[in-house]
């Protein structure tokens, strides 16, 4: 049985689907509606519903609208685009810079003149030897130019007006303070033949100047200059003055009787204290760099330290040239801050400097390529000097975008005692700290017999 629309909307029905076709038929799951009066015919019961051709037209409405809409975007955008005018700079509305705190700590006010001045955003690069106004650096400290090389380091007397508590700062925080800004000093002893012929490693040792007896237990031992697994390997020493005011002998005679014999001693006029190991750091970057490029890697430590230098060259030569590009290993700390504890070889006051250490390898020894050292050297002169030379050093690697890697073969805090005396423990590692002479030259003995055989 077929339903039948009821008589009185029959004939509006008629009329609006006739448009379509005399034919057509509206189904549902409920109910089928049939357009034309019932048909007697057998035929009428086999046709099918048909609506694609109202369908098809309602897609192509909806198809027409999405093109006008595009359409209207891009003509706004052109119009738009013709409005600007890109021989102007353009300034937003609103500010996107966040202003800088200034800080009260010494240091880091110091660091952020150099960041200013530095910074290739604010400053062209034609401008840097011209003097930068800052106004708002120049009123919370009255800063001098931190980056000048002066002729003769004088000490800058106005550092006590800008700590606030200056007067109660152990003596060695203000010797170093006076003296912060002086970079340059004139080498009294030079070594120029260490690199007349290219070193593989160049091993540079923080020395004092009475320390004959490390300086030559390392030359008979790991530093020995010469050819060792098939690689050149040179050392230097590094010294400043010794002063008598620091209760040091006078032994400059025999220093200069030294280094006639060897050949090996770097010497600057500056005093040779703690917090100066920066200062010999920034000096011998820069001796590096102009008189001895051309080394390919640099191991730089204390002259109490252990070093298994064929650990070292087997190290390198497994180095990929990318990995070797940027080599800086050594035993790193991260996370650490700055001691409070007055009482601690390592103390930094919060008038001096406030905020956490970036990672750095710990200054008893460390490997970096030439490579990484000339961008030190380049960098340096954008970070103020620091009291602590590892730290130091690790704000310059964090300048050049750089993150020390940390190798286990560096053991700066020793290793368990059980294993001191036993020669194998030695075989793998690259460093252990600390050693004397006379346990230097033990240990070198034991890895270098033929005869050893570690499992």
């Amino acid at each position: 049985m077929q339903p039948v629309v009821p008589s009185p909307l029959w004939p509006e029905l008629d009329l609006n689907l006739q448009r379509f076709g005399s034919k057509r038929r509206i189904s549902s799951s409920l109910m089928e509606l049939s357009v034309k009066p019932p048909c007697s015919s057998s035929s009428c019961g086999m046709r099918k519903p048909r609506m694609h051709a109202g369908w098809n037209k309602t897609k192509f409405l909806g198809v027409m609208m999405m093109v006008n809409f595009l359409i209207y975007i891009l003509v706004e955008v052109t119009r738009s685009y013709g409005k600007w005018d890109f021989t102007k700079p353009r300034v937003p509305p609103e500010q996107f810079w966040k202003k800088p705190e200034f800080s009260e700590a010494f240091w880091n006010r110091k660091q952020q003149h150099l960041d200013y001045v530095y910074n290739p955003l604010i400053v062209p690069a034609t401008d840097r030897t011209t003097s930068v106004s800052l106004t708002e650096v120049v009123q919370a400290s009255v800063q001098p130019n931190y980056t000048a090389k002066v002729e003769r380091c004088k000490p800058d007397f106005k550092i006590t007006t800008q700590i606030k508590d200056y007067r109660s700062l152990p003596q060695r925080f203000k010797d170093f303070l006076l003296y912060m800004q002086c970079r340059s000093y004139p080498i009294l002893i030079d070594a120029p033949g260490v690199c007349s012929e290219t070193p593989f490693l160049l091993l540079a040792v923080k020395s004092l100047t009475p320390h004959f007896e490390r300086r030559q237990a390392i030359r008979e031992s790991w530093g020995r200059a010469g050819i060792l697994a098939g690689h050149r390997v040179a050392t230097v020493f590094l010294l400043g003055k010794t002063e008598g005011s620091d209760y040091f002998p006078d032994v400059s005679a025999m220093l200069r009787y030294e280094a006639s014999l060897h050949g090996d001693l770097l010497q600057w006029d500056y005093r040779d204290t703690f917090f100066n190991l920066t200062l010999k750091e920034v000096l011998f970057l820069e001796w590096m760099a102009e008189r001895c490029p051309s080394a390919r890697y640099i191991f730089k430590g204390d002259d109490d330290v252990f070093v298994n230098t064929r650990s070292i060259l087997n190290f390198l030569g497994g180095l990929s040239e990318t990995k070797a590009r940027d080599l800086f290993v050594g035993d790193v700390i991260s996370k650490a801050s700055p001691h409070r504890n007055k009482n601690l070889k390592y103390y930094i006051p919060e008038s001096i400097f406030v905020g956490a250490y970036p990672p750095y390898a710990g200054g008893g020894g460390f490997l970096y390529s030439a490579d990484v050292g000339i961008r030190l050297r380049n960098i340096s002169l954008h970070v103020s000097l620091f009291p602590i030379d590892d730290v130091y050093t690790g704000m310059c690697l964090q300048k050049l975008g750089l993150v020390p890697e940390k190798h286990q073969g560096f053991k700066t805090f020793n290793i368990e005692e059980k294993d001191r005396e036993t020669a194998c423990a030695y075989q793998s590692l690259m460093l252990v700290h600390p050693r004397s002479p006379q346990e230097i030259i033990k240990i070198w003995g034991w890895i270098s017999d033929p005869g050893l055989s570690c499992k």
